[in-house]
């Protein structure tokens, strides 16, 4: 069991972040229902199965940067968590604060911490970037749909 504690805590870490997120927005289903959405814009009910694949997925990304031998680890979970932190915000800018062009600055934050993540989870373990992909296109996709919402309302 100890072996699989890193695991363990790096998932249901990341999940707990993302579980804190959604209960401060839990009224983000009736936002969402009122709001002008551009066309793909996917039900409200896939967001939360979304969301909780890729926060397994970046659980694991960060588990495998936590096993490895590479030097930087430190450094790079460091910016995990602060990638972490940033798509902590996101959801309160957009549903709670309903500030959507500044929503949309934010998710572009976040999508560059992405990208970087990604390309430095890549040097030190390729399985961490490569579990990372779905994350970056599903925040691109939402940059999509945030910008969208912020012009059409």
């Amino acid at each position: 069991m100890r072996k699989f504690l890193p695991l363990v805590i790096s998932i249901g870490g990341t999940l707990a972040v993302g579980g804190l997120a959604a209960w401060l927005t839990r009224d983000s289903y009736g936002i969402y229902s009122i709001l002008e959405k551009p066309a793909l814009s996917p039900p409200a009910a896939l967001f939360p199965i979304v969301w909780g694949v890729l926060y397994v997925l970046m659980g694991i990304s960060v588990y495998l940067i936590y096993r490895s031998d590479c030097r930087n680890k430190d450094s790079l979970i460091e910016l995990y968590i602060i990638q972490l932190a940033v798509n902590f915000v996101w959801p309160l800018i957009f549903f709670n604060w309903q500030m959507f062009f500044a929503a949309f600055v934010w998710l572009v934050l976040l999508w560059v911490l992405i990208i970087l993540m990604a390309v430095l989870f890549y040097r030190c373990d390729k399985r961490a970037a490569y579990l990372l992909i779905p994350y970056i296109l599903w925040v691109t996709f939402a940059g999509y749909l945030n910008y969208m919402v912020y012009l059409l309302n």
